[in-house]
């Protein structure tokens, strides 16, 4: 196992350079000068000499590469440098802003988490009957609507039909229920399909049905052999899952003016905001790979046999 794991370590390491360095040359190629969007925002109208003053001073005279290990240099220290439109530095613009991300996407993984299980359990339970089919046909459209287009159905009917939830904004219990559904739906019956299929496969095993053979109920076997046995290769795709939450939610947090970093992201990238939106970007590659190196190492736990095949 532990080759295996230093195998994933020095994977990690590799990847998150690479996203360093592709996240740098990104915005490094976009257009405009950066010393002047910084003087533009500071409402002046650069004259030459101060459009040279700046970019001496920010290092943007230097070569590329010089550029790029002096940024690293400065974000391996947690230095991700100053806000062009606030004058904060970036870190405590996004410390303001992911405890609101990390609430919506917990509570959106903990939908998926229920409602994958429960309908994934369902559909095995009675495959080929009508539960099964209706939970496949919501499958079906759950999973190709965009999650921007189920948060404004969500906000039709739930909002300003009934009138039951507010529609956007953060603050209550309430506010929280439609943009974390909105991101759990298609999630959650998409991984509820790989679970009946799981399910389906484990029940035709041997040792299952001498479970059944032995006189066990379908609830016992169900909860004691099947469900632990579909668990591992659950895992690794409620870690994507998780990360795809945490970096994912950009669209939904503008739809429902949600105050986190995918909002932060969209403002960033609007407002011309390169440290901000190299920041953001970083981090949330961070944290996409981070939670899937995670779930992968969960998945070699509960299943040390898996380290045989990679």
């Amino acid at each position: 196992m532990m080759p295996v794991v230093a195998k994933k370590l020095f994977y990690l390491a590799f990847v998150l350079w690479s996203i360093s360095l592709g996240t740098f040359a990104l915005f490094s190629l976009a257009p405009g000068d950066a010393a002047q969007i910084i003087l533009n925002n500071q409402n002046e109208t650069p004259a030459r000499n101060q459009i040279l003053a700046l970019r001496k001073e920010l290092g943007l005279d230097a070569p590329w590469k010089i550029q790029y290990f002096s940024w690293l240099k400065k974000i391996l220290k947690g230095d991700f440098g100053q806000s062009w439109h606030t004058g904060r530095p970036v870190v405590q613009e996004i410390f303001a802003r992911f405890p609101a991300t990390l609430e919506l996407a917990g509570t959106a993984f903990g939908m998926v988490l229920v409602m994958s299980v429960l309908s994934g359990t369902l559909s095995a339970v009675f495959r080929n009957r009508f539960v099964d089919r209706l939970i496949q046909a919501m499958t079906v459209v759950l999973t190709a609507m965009p999650s921007f287009w189920i948060g404004l159905m969500l906000v039709y009917v739930l909002s300003l039909k009934f009138r039951i939830f507010p529609i956007a904004g953060r603050g209550t219990l309430a506010h929280l229920v439609l943009p974390s559904a909105t991101l759990a739906l298609g999630l959650a019956f998409f991984h509820g399909n790989v679970l009946r299929a799981i399910l389906i496969r484990t029940m035709s095993m041997d040792h299952i049905r001498f479970a059944f053979a032995k006189g066990l109920g379908k609830k016992k076997v169900l909860v004691r052999h099947i469900l632990p046995a579909a668990l591992p290769p659950m895992v690794t795709m409620w870690g994507i899952c998780l990360g795809q939450l945490l970096g994912g939610a950009v669209i939904v947090e503008s739809v429902f003016a949600w105050p986190g970093i995918g909002r932060l992201t969209v403002e960033a990238v609007m407002g011309r905001d390169l440290p901000t939106a190299q920041a953001l970007v970083l981090l949330i590659s961070f944290l996409f790979v981070l939670v899937n190196s995670f779930s992968d190492f969960a998945q070699l736990y509960l299943d040390p046999q898996m380290g045989n095949t990679q």
